[in-house]
């Protein structure tokens, strides 16, 4: 799929339609439904930008890997997302869970059921933290327990459409 082609709007599919991030390898995956995130360009790469919590099982997953997806999904999927972003994998099996299928391109994970998915590069693994962030209104709002962000920047390397 040429990118330059490519139509989407981030602030529904994101921002209210939910994407799902995926990351891990045959020996085992973890998911998460993200809504904060961003698709853009960054060092001269088509990018996807996901923000996950430090306490987030699926963020042991990325880090240890050098690859992850962000995933969407038709409506009939909201169930499974708001699953995802509930429950940990450190509980539950939530591919069985969701009703979900993992599936593996070129060593990326994603789930077989998206209607998209990116699969991506770790580029970079930023941390957010109150130094960071200027409008510390933000910080009582989105951070009460301390459980800042890292901002992982992915270099779109595929697209899986259906």
């Amino acid at each position: 799929m040429n990118l330059n082609d490519f139509q989407m709007n981030p602030f529904k599919e994101i921002g209210s339609d939910w994407g799902l991030v995926c990351a891990g390898g045959k020996d085992g995956a973890n998911m998460m439904t993200v809504s904060w995130g961003a698709v853009g360009v960054m060092w001269s790469k088509n990018a996807v930008f996901v923000f996950i919590r430090d306490s987030r099982y699926t963020k042991e997953f990325i880090d240890k890997g050098e690859t992850f997806s962000l995933s969407f999904f038709d409506e009939k999927y909201k169930s499974a997302l708001a699953l995802c972003g509930s429950k940990s994998g450190r509980d539950i099996d939530k591919w069985a869970a969701a009703g979900l299928t993992p599936a593996e391109k070129d060593s990326t994970v994603y789930p077989k059921e998206a209607k998209r998915a990116f699969l991506c590069r770790k580029l970079a693994a930023v941390p957010v933290t109150p130094g960071c962030v200027i409008d510390s209104s933000i910080l009582p709002e989105w951070y009460p327990s301390n459980d800042y962000h890292t901002m992982y920047v992915g270099e779109i390397i595929d697209v899986i459409e259906k």
